[in-house]
């Protein structure tokens, strides 16, 4: 790799930026995996697929100092298990090479090549695109779509088109870089029952007025105050 290490105590243009892992040497990767390295506010966050950890990180010549890193302690497969411990053991001490938006970690004869998210998974569009209703937020807690219930939206300039979980609509939508302001929805009448009319109540209270909203990668999430929603973009 060309360019300079960061100098001790630097972040080396590491601080603000998401990377996922491409390449590794020393091991195969679990196929299907997302390994994922964060730098925020000098805070270091990783997940090897299962598990996320995370703590303070420096920078000291050429190597990624994590003296304290603390990690959830969700039951995984033991290929993902491993995994997650594989690259805990990589990150402290481990020799580090930013090159663009490659970055390159290796440590005791194992190496990780990772690519800067917005290159290796860009953000999707707001418009044209169909955001599928993957999560329910009420609170502080987020529960999962009910099985067999489809919700989606697919915004125009303009207008939003609703599948609401039951009935189907739309309504005038407008959106600046974080708002997004909903005018009426209308919808059909339909009679539904259960999960999908859970699901219906939720979409019809988060699409109206103004709610924030940020997009990563191919993840929508709408925060209306108390109750949101998360959506994935379809392939």
């Amino acid at each position: 790799m060309g360019g300079d290490p960061p100098a001790a105590g630097d972040t080396g243009g590491l601080e603000g930026r998401t990377f996922l892992a491409t390449d590794a040497f020393g091991r195969a990767l679990v196929p299907g995996s997302l390994v994922r390295i964060s730098f925020v506010d000098g805070q270091i966050g990783a997940s090897g697929g299962c598990n996320s950890m995370g703590g303070p990180y420096a920078i000291d010549g050429d190597r990624l100092v994590v003296r304290q890193l603390a990690m959830t302690e969700m039951a995984c497969g033991p290929r993902l298990m491993n995994q997650d411990a594989w690259l805990a053991d990589l990150l402290d001490g481990a020799s580090i090479r930013l090159d663009g938006d490659t970055l390159t970690l290796s440590n005791g004869g194992a190496a990780l090549t990772l690519v800067d998210r917005e290159v290796a998974d860009p953000d999707r569009p707001l418009v044209r695109t169909r955001w599928v209703v993957d999560g329910l937020v009420e609170g502080d807690a987020v529960s999962s779509v009910p099985a067999g219930v489809v919700a989606a939206l697919t915004f125009s300039a303009d207008r939003v088109e609703v599948e609401a979980g039951c009935n189907r609509g739309g309504g005038a939508a407008s959106a600046t870089d974080a708002t997004l302001t909903f005018g009426p929805i209308a919808l059909t009448k339909m009679a539904c029952e259960g999960g999908a009319m859970q699901v219906e109540r939720l979409v019809s209270e988060v699409l109206s007025g103004d709610v924030r909203y940020t997009i990563e990668a191919r993840t929508l999430t709408l925060d209306a105050g108390g109750v949101g929603l998360v959506l994935r973009a379809a392939p």
